[in-house]
């Protein structure tokens, strides 16, 4: 009986409100519009309630910039984790599907066989939301791999790692500007001086992955193993020289003179003193020691580490050698204690990896025209400039850790981990196109070598030995 009057209240409730507010709308439809709202009444007054009306007004919404918004990403998350699970059925990174489907969304496939949809789902006006969505994912990207570096290992580890990374970057280094000699001038972007060409050159053929190897390292079984530890090692040796080199090169193409690419280093310098002497000390205090050792991090924990995160990309995008070197540098100066490293990395990487790293990948893949290679020559200048790129990353690298006492085989091993570009080379490309150094052309020559490179890392393992979950030579490098 209770619950019987209950329900009557409700319907009478509801009832008696709708028509409340019926009738409200009946009188203040004939109150006098606004000044300046009669064209807008007129149109109201005037619409046909017609299935004509309410398409065109379903068409309206779906054309609106949100709705374009969460039609790309929908687009790309899930074209991204398609082709990632194909790739890993295959026995590839899922990361390396992600970089692939970025280049099949873009105009070397989709806008080739569908350019309406391409239109409808890319259209021009809205890549620049979609370019800051993706810098953010960058951003917080690099700020993890920031965190993965491991300062402790690579000083243990730091005759072997400093030498075969840098010899992995300085013959590569040099072939990439050799390269550039015969390709500026039919190669070079509008904004490019031969400096500036030549040393993106080198840094895209010098790169190595590190968060990419580290996970073959781990799907492969092998992250533990002396041959696993040493390549991460060299690997993050690699990225710090590469990536301190990158703000140099950064820093010389955006000043418009030697004294103010002068003063864009000292600034740079000065940033990253107070950063490792100022900030890195102050920060446990800032977030609490009880924080962190905490099992589950504080969303104040989380605030104060986001807040470091923004002022250090902000502080190093108006220096002028863009925001993702102080990204990483904040990553790299985080609080080193039990696992907060791990379980923040864990909380952003996530929301990175799944959401914004794939719109990074579109968008340089809606850079990236396949087409423009329309002839025997480029496609034989692009295939010179993997062979080019593999000879002097593997080569050097297998070369050079021989030398500190590996044998041929763990050494070739080796170099093949390092010849793992992926990622990292993609970032570094897309820094260079937005500076107007590289054009179109090459820069799609060279992101076919980042993913022909990154892809040659499992199928080469596998022939030197190196299987899923094992290693077929001993965990030990051997000795000659």
């Amino acid at each position: 009986m209770k619950s019987l009057k209950q329900a009557s209240l409700y319907v009478a409730t509801i009832v008696i409100a709708t028509v409340a507010i019926f009738g409200v709308v009946r009188m203040g439809s004939s109150l006098p519009v606004p000044e300046g709202s009669a064209v807008a009444a007129e149109q109201v007054a005037t619409a046909p309630a017609t299935a004509t009306a309410f398409v065109q007004n379903l068409t309206g919404n779906l054309n609106h910039p949100l709705s374009h918004l969460f039609i790309q990403l929908l687009v790309v998350i899930a074209a991204c984790r398609v082709v990632g699970m194909i790739f890993v059925r295959i026995g590839l990174p899922a990361v390396v599907g992600e970089m692939s489907a970025g280049i099949l969304l873009g105009p070397s496939l989709f806008g080739l066989l569908a350019p309406e949809w391409f239109a409808f789902v890319f259209p021009t006006e809205s890549l620049g939301t979609l370019r800051l969505l993706s810098q953010v994912g960058i951003c917080l990207f690099m700020f993890t791999v920031g965190m993965e570096l491991n300062v402790s290992h690579v000083r243990s580890k730091a005759t072997t790692a400093v030498a075969v990374s840098h010899a992995s970057i300085v013959l590569p280094f040099l072939l990439g500007v050799v390269s550039a000699y015969f390709l500026f001038t039919d190669m070079a972007g509008p904004e490019a001086s031969f400096l500036g060409f030549a040393l993106f050159m080198g840094i895209s053929m010098s790169i190595t992955a590190f968060p990419v190897l580290a996970r073959i390292l781990q799907e492969r079984g092998i992250s533990r193993t002396a041959l696993g530890s040493t390549a991460i090692t060299c690997a993050a040796v690699d990225d710090v020289t590469a990536w301190s080199i990158m703000a140099f090169v950064v820093a010389i193409a955006k000043a418009t003179s030697v004294i103010a690419s002068g003063f864009t280093l000292l600034m740079a310098l000065a940033f990253i003193a107070m950063m490792t002497l100022g900030v890195r000390r102050a920060l446990p205090a800032w977030i609490g020691r009880d924080q962190l050792t905490r099992e589950d991090p504080s969303s104040g924990t989380l605030g104060i580490i986001v807040c470091v995160v923004i002022a250090a990309a902000l502080s190093t995008e108006i220096i002028g050698i863009h925001a993702l070197f102080g990204a990483f540098l904040a990553g790299a100066i985080m609080p080193d204690v039990g696992e907060f490293r791990r379980r923040i990395t864990t909380l952003l990487e996530k929301f990175s990896s799944v959401l914004l790293l794939p719109l990074f990948f579109a968008f340089t893949g809606l850079r990236t025209e396949i087409g423009l290679l329309n002839g025997v020559e480029d496609w034989m200048i692009c295939l010179a400039i993997i062979a080019i790129a593999t000879l002097g990353k593997l080569g050097r690298s297998a070369v050079t850790a021989r030398v500190t006492g590996m044998n041929w085989r763990e050494s070739l091993q080796l170099g093949a981990l390092m010849n793992t570009r992926g990622l990292m080379e993609l970032i570094a490309l897309n820094i260079g196109y937005d500076l107007g150094i590289l054009s179109p052309r090459i820069f799609t020559m060279l992101v076919i070598m980042a993913v022909v490179t990154t892809m040659m890392t499992g199928p080469l393992l596998t022939l030197l030995g190196v299987r899923h979950g094992q290693l077929d030579s001993d965990h030990e490098p051997s000795r000659a």
